[in-house]
């Protein structure tokens, strides 16, 4: 499958600066911009933005990101799923995972995620691809936004749905493990019956197990 990756951007006012949400961009175009200090959810700062880059790189990475002037305070990024997770099982060249997104706390509350993701959606290669998100609780900032996992779990569900993901049932042991987790999917309208199947068959794979 040939990896077609179109550039889009917007401008977005907030009252912390105005914002420029673009991509998805080159690996060299993220490794010259400053990576926010406060972007520590998955890593350290300065590790996660050489991670950004190595994912820019790949055939599919896609990275979008939002910037203040010369500064990263936000991102989202597209991938494979990781090898040993069974969404990598079906061996799907058109099965792409949004691994990460994150917002500095300053500009939380303006709709930064939400735009990260409905910039995503304006490449029309993302038509092509069946988009999944696995979300756990434990990586959410339950003590910085001061919100329930319940709460939480809304906040995140209403932003993908800007992307146009919605919720998806599976037996997936890591996500039935808490009723907050959840699998969120956007089928392209490219995507053919026989991936969604293929699809369907990963999401319940524990069917026939006693």
């Amino acid at each position: 499958m040939e990896h077609k990756k179109t550039y889009n951007a917007k401008q977005l006012k907030t009252p912390h600066g105005n914002l420029i949400i673009e991509g998805p961009i080159s690996s060299d175009k993220l490794a010259g911009y400053e990576f926010h200090e406060d972007l520590v959810a998955f890593r350290p700062p300065a590790q996660q933005h050489e991670a950004l880059v190595g994912i820019a790189k790949l055939e599919e990475g896609r990275i979008i990101i939002a910037r203040n002037r010369h500064t990263i305070v936000g991102y989202v990024t597209y991938l494979y799923p990781d090898p040993l997770e069974r969404w990598s099982e079906g061996k799907m060249d058109n099965l792409i995972e949004l691994g990460a997104i994150e917002v500095i706390p300053e500009f939380r509350g303006y709709a930064v995620g939400k735009n990260l993701l409905i910039v995503s959606m304006m490449d029309d290669a993302m038509e092509d691809y069946l988009i999944i998100t696995t979300e756990y609780y434990w990586h959410w900032d339950l003590k910085n936004t001061k919100l329930n996992v319940w709460e939480y779990r809304k906040v995140m569900e209403k932003m993908m749905n800007a992307g146009g993901l919605e919720w998806y049932a599976t037996d997936d042991p890591e996500i039935c493990s808490h009723p907050a987790n959840c699998l969120m999917a956007r089928i392209g309208k490219r995507v053919e019956l026989e991936s969604v199947q293929k699809f369907d068959r990963l999401r319940f794979m524990n069917r026939f197990m006693y």
